[in-house]
């Protein structure tokens, strides 16, 4: 491995069409790295706030350049995360979190080019085709009917399965009957943590009515006495992880059984790196890893970690990138087989989004 002899984090706002998620989310902070080594080769990492109006991460990206990247030492990924994650030991990740994980994905990005290999087998694993579910044009509040139609036009694009996503009331028994009438293909559901354990016991009951695969976020991610209390009595399983920023916060939810799928979050946790780590955790506590949107990314992580047994289609970030794997006929991904991850961005992307220069 050759040292990186330039590094730079710069600042961009890209702003959706229209709100999108069970959060209506209307605009995202895209933080965006670049390393470069001696070499020449270069790392392109991301990280993101949903709906986010500061530069803390930023400043905490050029922070964590200086004083851990540039001019140090050749480091294996990991070995860099390790290394930067202890340094939160008194102050918490906050922004620091968001700024490693684009750090870190530009790590690997640069590493996986360096042993000219696609970035899930520089991460010891091999290419596979991973099932997808559509998820991201259901929104809260749709209608019955509205909803089955998402359904329908998913299921035209090819994906295994669809997750619409609950209110967390009475309506929802409606919502979930009609789009297994329309879908003809297994079903999730959303509830973005809305429920009380009240609602989140009516809601499990009507899930397992149409047979779903899981019900996700079904109770605020920190209420573990509410998890306990619903994952003894569900019918169905239960999925969480998307709020979850460490592999200590999601370890009750693996080592009790609180959830059949643990859904890890590339901002959240800080980077592909601890991606990696809790989808291995999951493995040996035999729960199933869906990582919380990002196909195109996430399909890496799936290669080296054969318990990722679901993609989630949400599109977001996607017009960024050119580079990214397209879903095949029957519903799967599979890495382009570029080295590195194999994403770049597009044609127009930085002059239209950037907020700051590289520094």
């Amino acid at each position: 491995m050759d040292p990186i002899v330039n590094a730079q984090a710069e600042l961009w706002r890209y702003r959706l069409a229209k709100p999108v998620g069970g959060s209506g989310v209307a605009s995202v902070d895209v933080l965006v790295v670049t390393l470069r080594d001696a070499a020449g080769r270069s790392g392109l990492g991301f990280s993101y706030v949903l709906g986010g109006r500061d530069g803390l991460p930023l400043e905490a990206a050029r922070g964590m350049l200086e004083r851990f990247v540039t001019a140090q030492p050749a480091a294996h990924p990991e070995a860099r995360w390790r290394e930067i994650a202890a340094s939160f030991n008194r102050t918490g990740a906050g922004p620091y979190g968001t700024a490693l994980a684009a750090l870190d994905v530009a790590a690997w990005d640069l590493y996986a080019k360096t042993l000219e290999l696609p970035l899930g087998v520089a991460m010891g694993g091999a290419a596979r085709r991973v099932p997808v579910y559509g998820s991201g044009f259901f929104y809260p509040g749709q209608d019955p009917d509205e909803a089955a139609a998402t359904a329908t036009d998913y299921v035209r694009r090819g994906v295994r399965a669809v997750k619409p996503r609950a209110a967390g009331d009475a309506r929802d028994g409606a919502l979930l009957r009609a789009v297994a009438a329309a879908a003809g293909v297994p079903l999730m559901v959303d509830a973005n943590e809305k429920c009380t354990p009240v609602t989140a016991a009516r809601l499990v009951r009507a899930a397992a009515e149409v047979n779903a695969l899981f019900v996700e976020e079904p109770l605020p991610a920190y209420d573990l006495a509410a998890y306990r209390a619903l994952a003894r009595v569900a019918p169905v399983p239960l999925a969480a992880g998307e709020h979850l920023r460490t592999a200590a916060e999601a370890a009750p939810f693996l080592v009790e059984g609180l959830c059949a799928v643990i859904q890890p979050d590339l901002q959240a946790l800080g980077g592909l790196t601890p991606c990696l780590r809790l989808a291995r955790f999951a493995e040996a506590c035999n729960v199933e890893v869906a990582p919380h949107f990002l196909p195109g990314l996430f399909v890496h992580v799936a290669a080296a970690a054969p318990n990722v047994t679901w993609l989630e289609d949400f599109p977001l970030l996607e017009p960024l990138f050119a580079g990214l794997p397209v879903m095949a006929a029957d519903g799967t991904l599979a890495p382009s087989g570029a080295a590195g991850h194999g994403l770049t961005w597009a044609d127009g992307a930085r002059d239209a989004y950037r907020l700051t220069g590289p520094a």
